[in-house]
């Protein structure tokens, strides 16, 4: 008898396991429609989150499958431990061998002691690396405007300083009314979803751009049946953005990302490759 609930304690680990690991590994494809007077020819972005230094290898393989013309990476590429940089690298050189890549910092590279020198080792393999900077490309016609925000809400103290009420938020106004400024599809790279209309200080949904891209919420981690995402950094229990679409002009998508931080485990929340078509129309 005790070798036989041995046998199923075993079983059951086993099975756990799997199915953890199904859970942590089965990817999500989420496409998006954005409408806008400022497009001429439809443009098609990959938007990706949150690989926390995880080297995943079946992105690479989907993207080039979906032909993006530009790819969005929204932070935590890095993980904060610095674990595993130089796979980074070689994944980064493989996106970029696909399509233009924006990049914008998480609160996990702001942690690293390295910090600038890593920023720099992703620019020397093709990153286009935005710190508070506005970039322009052309696609098929189409001015298309990319605001990165390094909002640098990043370390431990800066949490418990948000939680009291006491944190000093930077001023991105300057930046975000040059991007509004500009003629073409104007988009904005925020790592924090919370910044687009939950902090006061930051409200981004005021302002007219067509669209804000963001992580870190990992999809609220666990997605319960019924109740939904459950907990989320900057938002915590049940937080209202953790994934998905949000507003209209302008609408933000928020990805629940590819990789995991401290905790190790998602539950029912795969990790998600968006794919945005950005269309000619009206989207109000």
């Amino acid at each position: 008898m005790r070798l036989f609930i041995s046998a199923l304690i075993v079983l059951a680990a086993i099975m756990v396991f799997v199915f953890l690991c199904y859970q942590n590994n089965k990817l999500d494809i989420t496409k998006y429609t954005v409408k806008s007077e400022n497009i001429n020819d439809a443009v098609k972005i990959v938007h990706l989150s949150d690989l926390h230094s995880k080297p995943f290898y079946k992105v690479i393989t989907e993207v080039k499958k979906i032909n993006p013309d530009i790819i969005m990476i929204t932070g935590d590429y890095i993980n904060d431990k610095g674990r595993r940089v130089n796979k980074m690298l070689e994944f980064g050189k493989s996106l970029i061998d696909i399509a233009p890549v924006y990049y914008i910092t998480g609160n996990h590279e702001r942690r690293l002691d390295n910090f600038y020198e890593i920023m720099q080792s992703l620019r020397d393999i093709g990153f286009n690396v935005l710190l508070d900077e506005l970039a322009e490309t052309n696609i098929r016609g189409t001015s298309l405007y990319v605001l990165g925000l390094d909002e640098n809400q990043a370390s431990f103290e800066d949490y418990k300083a948000r939680k009291n009420g006491t944190f000093k938020y930077k001023d991105e106004s300057k930046l975000i009314d040059e991007l509004c400024s500009k003629d073409g599809f104007k988009v904005l790279l925020s790592h924090f979803p919370e910044n687009f209309a939950l902090v006061n200080e930051m409200d981004y949904k005021k302002y007219p751009f067509d669209l804000q891209l963001s992580g870190h919420a990992h999809g609220g981690q666990f997605i319960l049946p019924f109740i939904g995402p459950i907990l989320s950094p900057g938002q915590g229990l049940f937080p209202k953005y953790a994934r998905g679409s949000f507003g209209q002009s302008p609408m933000m998508i928020v990805s629940r990302g590819l990789g995991n931080a401290e905790f190790p485990f998602r539950l029912f929340n795969h990790p998600e490759i968006v794919v945005i078509n950005a269309v000619k129309g009206d989207n109000e």
